[in-house]
């Protein structure tokens, strides 16, 4: 899975018509309401598209803990689990009795980079540049949504964010659904060459809920096999998860 996710703030671009800035104020706010919290938790709704077409859709609850763990419960349409731990991703399929793991900076699973949440809360360190995504649809007038232009992608810095979704750049583009109040979570969208989409939905943020340290361990149930490699990083391998 190509990775992604993140909410960035600006800084390095050149002034673009003062969608930087407008757009800094906004990521500024979402990263003083999450850096407040030292474990977090959220309903999320999954969404994988392939060339436009639905391919898988899942939910379930996330959390989030200080520093760099977090947990993903998928509840349904299957259960199975995906687990940082601070150093190993883990994912779980109950059903398959397996478990792939692999050292968490080396995934580029979809969702590890969401353990910002968990870490300095630092957008920079992700996004290379972020601005106001005009041209998008965000769910209600309380909300924005800002493009981000992935930090690592190939000449990412050559196009625009309007490029990248177009297919007209080699870049990687995230977009960032913000309360504009408060910076809160909405929603994530990862669009991916090749035309491989992965949109997030998150609801019901609880801000240093009560949770048991033992929920970012895992220990391998019996008769489970323990494989050593990515962890879906390709969309063959997310479609069929």
């Amino acid at each position: 899975m190509k990775t992604a996710l993140s909410l960035a703030v600006l800084l390095v671009a050149l002034p673009v018509q003062g969608s930087t800035e407008e757009a800094s104020r906004y990521v500024k706010a979402f990263e003083h309401t999450y850096r407040q919290a030292t474990t977090l938790r959220a309903t999320f709704l999954e969404q994988y598209s392939d060339q436009g077409r639905l391919v898988r859709s899942e939910a379930g609850v996330a959390y989030f803990r200080r520093p760099g763990k977090m947990r993903w419960e998928y509840e349904s349409p299957e259960k199975n689990l995906f687990l940082v731990d601070g150093k190993t991703a883990w994912f779980y399929v109950p059903a398959d009795h397996t478990v792939t793991r692999m050292p968490a900076k080396q995934s580029a699973d979809w969702r590890t980079p969401l353990a910002l949440l968990a870490g300095e809360v630092k957008v920079s360190r992700i996004c290379e540049r972020v601005e106001i995504d005009r041209k998008a649809q965000p769910a209600d007038s309380r909300t924005v949504v800002l493009s981000c232009i992935l930090k690592g992608t190939e000449k990412h810095h050559a196009g625009s964010a309007e490029e990248a979704l177009s297919g007209g750049s080699a870049s990687d583009l995230v977009q960032l659904e913000l309360s504009r109040a408060s910076g809160e979570l909405h929603r994530v969208v990862i669009h991916d060459r090749g035309g491989v989409e992965v949109e997030f939905h998150f609801a019901n943020w609880e801000f240093n809920p009560p949770v048991d340290e033992k929920k970012f361990r895992f220990e391998p149930p019996m008769g489970v096999a323990i494989v050593n490699g990515e962890l879906g990083s390709s969309a063959e391998n997310r479609g069929r998860q």
